[in-house]
């Protein structure tokens, strides 16, 4: 009897609202509550250049599972969201689900649960 192998989705992030601007769209994506928000904690990080409207990213052979998506539009190219006073997005930025925000946003609020067939996610930009 052969070994089984774990199914492989794939996850097509699509980001909209994109200003003109230069820049990058970065889109990150977390397995986990912690860390969530800290791109160094991501599963993973996709950028493609920012286009005025809509971009996308697809995240390709993920386990199925439970996941949340950030994006951003990094026009400053330095792979960070730029922030006034630590607390407030100078950068436009979206979250999986479109959470209400009040605060810093967690994880549950953006989590989605990933299907062996995949999924598609949409994000809209806030400015």
């Amino acid at each position: 009897m052969a070994a089984s192998t774990a199914a492989a989705a794939d996850l097509k992030v699509v980001v909209h609202g994109v200003r003109p601007g230069d820049g990058n769209v970065r889109v990150a994506l977390y397995e986990k509550a912690e860390g969530f928000r800290h791109e160094q904690n991501a599963r993973s990080v996709l950028s493609v250049p920012a286009t005025s409207g809509d971009v996308s990213v697809t995240f390709p052979h993920l386990p199925a599972g439970r996941y949340a998506v950030i994006a951003y539009h990094d026009e400053n190219g330095n792979k960070k969201l730029d922030l006034l006073m630590g607390m407030f997005p100078q950068e436009g930025w979206g979250f999986s689900n479109d959470p209400t925000v009040i605060g810093p946003p967690g994880f549950d609020a953006s989590a989605f649960d990933l299907a062996d067939k995949g999924a598609n996610v949409d994000v809209k930009l806030h400015y």
